[in-house]
This record gives C-alpha cells, structure tokens and sequence, in this order.
C-alpha cells in the first residue's frame, strides 16, 4: 500500500503555525467595523431582578447598545437554552435564559450586555448600569440543599432535588449478607474547572446581501452550537455557518452552548455590525461550568480471600443552578464504578442536586475519576484489612481476557448495554507495573524512612467508554492540483486531530502527508458533524476516515486503470501518483485523474465513471469502545509542611489500535497533569452564600511544570472488534485514575502514622490536619 502512516509517531502537523504565531484563534479573526461586547453579571448567587436603569451607560460616548432579555429576539426571550442531553429521572429539567428574566441564580449569571467601539468602552459602561435586585437566600451546601426545608435554588420549585436514579444488578442483600467482610467509606470530592489556557470567544457578522450569519466560536461543537442558534434566532439552518477555529483548549466545558453564544449574533444582527466578545479570566471562573462536588458513601462486600461479593451506595452530586447536559456526569459515575472488577451485585443511588453555583458539566473524565476514586479507595481498603498486596487484591478481582466481551449488568449512558469489547486488565496491571519497578518499592521506601523521608507508592485502575456517537463525518476530495481536501465536523482543541486523519488518509489514498488540505470544525465544510468530547474522535471521525479514503482509493485505481489501459490490479498509489506495475510502468498523477473525473463540458463521462473523485462517509458506531489503564503514582511526602511531590510517575495504557503513539503519549502526559492538579491542588470554594472565593490564579491552584514528572508510558494494545480501525479514545485515560493512584500514595507515605484520606484535592493543610489529629507529631518529636 505504499508508505505506512498508521502507527507511526508522526510529529504533529498543527505545531508548526502554532509555534510560530500563526494560529488564528477568535480573537485573531479581525473583520471591518466590529463592536465589542461586555455582560452585565449578577453579584449574587440568587435574587429577583427587579429592573435595570442603562441611561448612565448609553450615554458614554461610543456606546451602541444596552440589551437586557426584553431586547432579544422572541424565541431567545421567551425560551431557555435548550437541554442538550434529557433524561426521564429529571424532575427539574432547567436550563438558563440567554439573559436572565426574572430571577438569577448563581453569582456570574449574564443580566445584559454592552455593545461598545471597544472592550474597555463597554466595561465602563457596564459599571454605570444600575441594576436592582431583591436578594433572596441562596443554597451552598448540596448535602443542606437535598434536605427538605432547604432554601430553593429556584424560587418556584418545590424541592431542589433535580433527579434521583438507581443503577443495579444482581442480589446485593444476599451479597452483604453472606459476606465474610463488609467495609464502609464516606468520600468528598471537589468542584473544579477546565480552566483552559484560551478562554471561552464568540464573534458574529452578518451579512445582509446573501443572508448569512457567521459565527467564529472557540467551541468544541460547531454543529451543535449551529442548530441551538438557528433554534434560538428561529433562522434555517443553512442561513447559518459556524465555524470553531483555532481553539486553545477545551477539556469539556467548552462542548456545551452557552448563552453568551446566543446573545452575541443576536446583537449582531439588531446592531448590523460585527460583535465579538472574548472572555476574561475572572468570567471564565465565574461562568464557565465546571464539575462536581459529588458526596459518596459506599460499602463493599467481600469473602475471606478479598473476592468483591457485591458494591452498593449513594451519591449526592452538585449540579448547580442549571442542567445543561441532563444528568450525565452523575450517571457516568455511578455506571462506571464497577471498573475492571467482577462485581457480581450492585446497586447505586443517585441524588442530583440543585443550588445557586455555576452549573456543573463534564470535565477531562467526565464522572469517571469520582467514580475511579471511590472503587480504587475501596480496593485498597480492602487490602488494607486482610494484609492483602495492594495489586494482588485486583488480580483476585480483575475480569479476565477470556471473559470478553464483557456484559457488566449496566446501561451506559449511549442507551446501550455496557458491555466491555475487549481488554487485557491484568496484562495492563503488570505491564505498569513492572515499569514502576512496584516489587521493589519497599526497598527504596525503608532506605527513604532512613534518611529521614517518607515516601509512598500508589496503584489505580480504570475503564473508560470512549468513541459515543451518534457519528462524524469526513469527506475526502481529490483536487485536480493534486491535493487531497479533507473536511470534517470533527474539531481540534489540541489533540491533533489533524496529524491522526492525516494519517489514515495519507495511507488509503497514497498522497503525502504534506499534500492533504483539511478543515476541522466548520459548518459550511461537511453537512453534519458533532464534534470533541467523551474521547470519540479517533473512533468517529478515524473510522469514517479510513471508509472514505478506502472509496478514493478504489475510485483512483479504477480510472488510473482505464487510463493506462491496464487491470486495476497492476495499479500502485504512491506520493500522488498512480502507476502500473508492469511493462514500462506508465503513470498518471492525482491531479490528471481529477481532471479527468470532472469531464469535458458537453460530452458524457465514460460507462462507470462518476462525477469527480470524492467520498463523504459517516461512521456510526454501534456502542461505546471501552478503553482501560493502570497508573502508578511514587510521591514524598514533607510530614512538616504536607508538601507533596510526584517523583514517579507510570502509565500502562489500552487504547485499541494505536494511530500515533506520540500523540497518544501527549495525551496521556496532559491528562495525567490535569490529574495531579485534581488530586493535590485545584479546588472552587465557595461560602456558605454561593460567593465564589478563587476566581483568579492567585486562589485556584493550577499545576506547574515542575509538578509533573515526565510519564514513564506503555501502550498495550488489545483491539476493538467493533470499528475498521480497532482504536479506542485516548483523550481521558491519563486523568481517570491520577487522584486515586496520587492519594493512595500519599497515605502509604504516611503509613507509618496510621493517616487515611478520603477526599480530594488533598491540599498540605488538609494533610497537616490529619498528621496532627493522629497524633503524629507527637511521635516525629516526643517531649
């Protein structure tokens, strides 16, 4: 077939412009005339709003306009954005107004906007904007906010419960009745953001000669974004081109529509100018959705050789003022708890909770490391109990190879039973492992103790369901200069999607990587797309990818055949060329057989030939692929100050079929840093009044170079039988399990005092906390 691309560890196709200044985020796209754009956010966390005097502020010199709800277009007025992801168990299925009508309900909620020559025209104006408000108690707490009585999130609900499920199989009673050990724990997780390097940016112009709105976004769902607005606007969709550019970073929060995406075109086309807004830091913390708390109580049935019998408990998640996506991020978690383990009965309660904070969406992991976090913990309590080897007790436990595929007992979140497609856990396990040199750890943690250090290693598996559909599509185009258009509604927020299609094409098709010209992530490229989130690219976009290169390729042989006169089985493709392996082997470059696809003007095409080279494919998988992993965390621990640092850091990592193993290990090395900074430092605090305390970096903690060991990495690849590819996402599985494995570390750094953490992040303070109530000062310095 030529060159092989698949598989190769191609150097990234994106990095050269990026490097050098050349990449056009929003903010980089200048158009004539454009106004800018300032929103007018409430201070509280809930209150009735009860008027808005813009005077003050229209009358500062170069301001356009102040628009509050009433000035937007009546479907926008009158509806809330719409709920991307419904669910039955929703009993309070809400969603915000693109600006609040009559009630706010979390601090940060746009009340209205200001259109201005420029940003800084428009902040003053927005400051002169008096806006009334009656302040209304608010809620914090979702554990108070569940609790009948509570203050109500919004004013006219009954009860701030949003939804409650049940996930369940198998005979739990029986299970925790007949079990030799039964052991309980009670988990916190925190809320964190994304937090990625570009903030959030919307830019829209119309044009009135042919009627096209066009809207740049630093979105991770074009096509989506595209049809809530033609929704909004009450506009055909086609009137409508939106386009996700350059994007600094995604990592979930930017998939969902949020209404700054909808106010913005609406104010440009009632002002007849282009609008931009770029998002500041402060907003971004203050509006931007971000994930969890989520509160756990589990218990964990087992026999007397730590074989899990059964699992059961509750959680209670914080979804904040709004559901956005549905419940989604608390069902991922409950349905993911099972992980890589034989569970033989199971049953999970899920409490999903509204109170007056931003709304809680799917962050890098998406509910799979609360859920990683609560079974992993439960694992080594186990071990803990019956002096059981941390890793030995998941060996007793893991689901075997040949035990694939897999059917949990679940209904993941696609609707579709979970049913694992393929794995190799304990292969994973051993193959980190090994890497981490884990049977000699003891040896370097009593040399460590020696000296004076307290050092600990940590162990952490998981399973991810990555590749969601419903599809994604790509449209491979032989051009008659030779080169080969690509489009796709697929998009890139820096996990080179461009580079792995490039090489799955490339290779059908036989062009260079050089020669392929793709656009990612814009409407009028490809009809229908979805877009970047739950890891599905590579086995979306990858796999329709490959459908439509392999059609090119036929349809290159084909008439390179005709051509030549020769059988279509002589024909090779290589570097753009078709040539004929025998006699004086005539060739016929891509660019001629393009022309030659598009005919002579008034004569007919020959018998078989279709018009031009091209094929558009739309792959739609049947179910999830299921991906897996083993990290292991070495960390020191300073018992003085709490101080943590990572030394060691390894991941075994499944992921089918791997495309590009650099990108791959990118992935992982990023995700395992967005880990770290959840385990040890990220944390949204708010007061007991759902005031935001960390809204800017001088409070929220984010990770630094210095932080992250460079990860000893693995790719073990089992394949997925149920895509052409045999590939499963990547974009996840170095954050899952990074607090769990980074954690249990910790506590066995400190084993030697008897600490255990059930928390994250798990900040020096909270670790100097538990050192002092287990008295373990007391023995560092006895008086």
């Amino acid at each position: 077939m030529g060159v092989k691309h698949f598989g190769a560890r191609v150097t990234r196709l994106e990095d050269p412009a990026l490097l050098a200044g050349r990449g056009r985020f929003v903010d980089d796209v200048k158009l004539h005339g454009v106004l800018h754009a300032c929103f007018v956010r409430s201070p509280h966390a809930h209150a009735k709003l009860r008027g808005c005097d813009s005077r003050a502020a229209l009358v500062i010199p170069g301001v356009h306009a102040v628009l509050t709800a009433e000035d937007l277009p009546e479907l926008m007025r009158d509806q809330p954005l719409p709920l991307l992801l419904p669910n039955p168990s929703l009993t309070a299925a809400r969603t915000q107004h693109a600006l609040a009508r009559d009630e706010v309900t979390y601090v940060g909620q746009a009340v209205a906007v200001v259109i201005a020559d420029t940003r800084y025209i428009a902040e003053d104006a927005a400051a002169a904007l008096i806006v009334q408000y009656d302040v209304l108690q608010a809620t914090s707490d979702c554990r108070a906010a569940a609790e009948h009585g509570a203050p109500r999130a919004h004013s006219d609900l009954d009860s701030n419960v949003a939804s409650t499920f049940r996930l369940a199989y198998g005979d739990t009673d029986s299970a925790f009745a007949d079990a030799t050990h039964v052991f309980t724990e009670a988990f916190w997780q925190h809320r964190g953001g994304g937090m990625a390097i570009e903030t959030r940016a919307v830019l829209a112009h119309h044009d009135p000669v042919s009627d096209l709105l066009t809207v740049w976004s630093g979105t991770q769902t074009p096509h989506i974004g595209r049809r809530v607005l033609a929704d909004l606007l009450g506009r055909d969709l086609q009137s409508i081109r939106m386009i996700a550019p350059d994007v600094g970073g995604g990592f979930g929060p930017k998939a969902i529509f949020y209404p700054e995406e909808a106010v913005i075109p609406a104010a440009a086309l009632k002002l007849g100018r282009p609008v931009k807004w770029i998002e500041d830091r402060r907003e971004h913390f203050l509006c931007a959705t971000q994930e969890r708390d989520q509160h756990w109580e589990v218990a964990i049935a087992v026999d007397a050789e730590g074989k899990i019998l059964g699992l059961r408990g509750r959680m209670l998640h914080d979804t904040g003022a709004f559901v956005p996506w549905g419940i989604v991020m608390p069902y991922i978690a409950a349905s993911t708890v099972p992980g890589p383990y034989v569970v033989p009965a199971y049953q999970f309660d899920t409490v999903v909770v509204l109170t007056n904070k931003v709304p809680t969406t799917p962050v890098r992991g998406a509910g799979r490391p609360q859920a990683v976090f609560a079974m992993e913990r439960l694992m080594d309590r186990v071990a803990r109990e019956l002096n059981i080897d941390r890793a030995e007790v998941r060996r007793r436990n893991f689901i075997q190879p040949d035990q694939m595929p897999y059917k949990v007992g679940l209904t993941f979140r696609d609707g579709k039973p979970l049913i694992y497609d393929s794995g190799d856990y304990p292969g994973v396990q051993e193959k980190a492992l090994g890497l981490a040199e884990y049977e000699d750890f003891r040896e370097r943690q009593k040399a460590a103790i020696e000296q004076g250090r307290f050092i600990g290693i940590g162990l952490a598996n998981y399973v991810e369901g990555t590749g969601l559909g419903p599809f994604e599509g790509v449209t491979v185009r032989m051009l008659p200069s030779g080169k080969v258009a690509v489009a796709t509604g697929a998009t890139n927020q820096g996990q080179g999607t461009r580079t792995t299609l490039s090489q799955i094409i490339a290779e059908q098709v036989g062009c260079r990587l050089e020669d392929i010209v793709m656009t990612l992530g814009d409407t009028a490229a490809i009809s229908q797309g979805v877009g970047s989130f739950a890891s599905r690219q590579a086995v979306n976009a990858g796999s329709s990818a490959l459908i439509a290169g392999q059609s090119v390729r036929k349809q290159l042989i084909a008439l390179a055949a005709r051509t030549l006169g020769v059988n279509e089985i002589d024909i090779e493709l290589e570097d753009g060329m078709a040539m004929s392996r025998r006699g004086n082997k005539p060739s016929v470059s891509f660019g001629d057989l393009a022309r030659l696809a598009q005919g002579i003007p008034g004569v007919s095409l020959p018998a078989g030939q279709a018009a031009g080279i091209e094929h558009t494919a739309y792959y739609t998988p049947s179910q999830a692929a299921y991906c897996s992993g083993t990290h292991v965390a070495e960390v020191q621990v300073d018992a003085m100050t709490g101080g943590v640092k990572v030394l060691r850091y390894t991941v075994a990592h499944d992921a089918g079929r791997v495309i590009n193993p650099l990108i791959v290990d990118g992935q992982v090395q990023g995700g395992v840093a967005h880990g770290i900074g959840n385990a040890l430092l990220e944390w949204m605090r708010y007061d007991a009044n759902a005031q935001p305390l960390t809204t800017s970096f001088a409070d929220y903690m984010l990770p630094m170079a210095t932080d992250v060991p460079t990860c000893a990495i693995a790719h073990v690849e089992t394949v997925n039988p149920l895509n052409p590819l045999g590939v499963k996402g990547a974009g996840e599985g170095g954050t899952i399990p990074a607090p769990a494995a980074i954690v249990a570390a910790i506590e066995d750094a400190l084993s030697p005092f008897g600490v255990h953490f059930a928390e994250t992040p798990l900040t020096p303070e909270r670790i100097v906390a538990a050192m002092r109530a287990a008295g373990a000062y007391e023995r560092l310095f006895p008086a």
